[in-house]
């Protein structure tokens, strides 16, 4: 009787174990994906009411010029005399710092340092483990060590950047043509192009959470600014990847020109789709150069080992 009670106690046991185990499984994907859209909202939210500040920022400091006496070119002006004692290495940090996803307004002033204190540092600690040393090592050998510790601290967070520009192009360029297909199908229906913008960042927040969020300030920028033009422009070189380009460029094109943005739309998704599977088909074709060598030092001794052992331990044996 205790045995049977212990083994239904344990089926009872089980089946709700893995009740519980069914339900987390449906639920977490859910709460995961109203959790990115929920962040593609904030990020929208976010960005309205940075443009929104911003706008009234300016339209404060208009007032003071106004009050002060200040003419539209004295403003200008001195605009560009900032920007000639600024230089343009600071826009293009900037723009990079965009590309990978930073856009905290300090990220660049943080990178410029960075490629300043990470070189003392390696330097730093280069001579402190030369210090440590129990051998004495040769100058020339010291000062080599210590220029490209310097140099490698130096080109680190520069490597860093670029790996982290590339990785988001490659994740945007692979899921924008599924996004266009979307978008496609939303202004054939009637829908305008700020709220088709909006409505693809929350569908594809899922598979696609980089492409959602530019997006997402993309549509924030059409819905806050009057210019359209400047929005595509600033969401292409925010970007940066080809697929971005192009379809600012489209649209921008579609408006100037008054042609269909449908149209262009579904001209642009078939090219990014051509250049997907072009892209996949020139990785397939440097696969087996790529093979090669792998097969050549693993792949062809232990193939000549396993022909020629059996043959050589025969041979031995007939000659004993």
């Amino acid at each position: 009787m205790e045995n049977v009670l212990n083994i239904d106690t344990l089926i009872v046991f089980l089946s709700a174990l893995a009740a519980a185990a069914s339900f987390v499984a449906v639920v977490i994907p859910l709460m995961n994906r109203s959790e990115k859209k929920e962040r593609v909202r904030s990020v929208i939210e976010k960005k309205k009411k940075a443009l929104f500040d911003q706008t009234k920022e300016q339209a404060g400091k208009a007032y003071k010029a106004d009050e002060k006496g200040m003419s539209a070119s004295q403003s200008v002006a001195a605009s560009f005399k900032v920007r000639q004692l600024l230089g343009d290495r600071v826009d293009q940090v900037k723009m990079q710092m965009q590309q990978a996803g930073y856009r905290n307004p300090n990220a660049p002033i943080k990178y410029m340092i960075a490629r300043v204190v990470i070189p003392v540092i390696l330097v730093l600690f280069t001579m402190l483990i030369f210090s440590k040393a129990e051998k004495e090592v040769s100058g020339a050998v010291v000062l080599l060590v210590i220029l490209g510790a310097a140099g490698l601290g130096y080109m680190l967070p520069r490597i860093l950047l670029k790996n982290q520009i590339v990785k988001r192009a490659q994740d945007i360029n692979l899921a924008f043509p599924d996004a266009l297909d979307m978008m496609l199908i939303c202004v054939q229906g009637g829908i305008g192009l700020e709220q088709t913008v909006n409505r693809i960042a929350e569908e594809i927040s899922e598979n696609s959470p980089i492409l959602a969020e530019e997006l997402g300030i993309l549509s924030a920028e059409m819905a806050m600014l009057n210019d359209r033009r400047k929005a595509l422009q600033d969401f292409a070189r925010r970007v940066g990847s080809g697929a971005a380009k192009s379809f600012a460029t489209a649209l921008i094109q579609a408006e100037q020109y008054g042609t269909s943005v449908s149209q262009a739309m579904r001209v642009m998704s078939d090219e990014l789709r051509d250049q997907r599977m072009a892209m996949a088909e020139q990785k397939a074709a440097s696969l087996p150069p790529k093979l090669t060598v792998p097969m050549i030092l693993f792949f062809l001794p232990v193939l000549f080992v396993i022909i020629l052992v059996p043959a050589v331990m025969q041979a031995m044996d007939n000659l004993k």
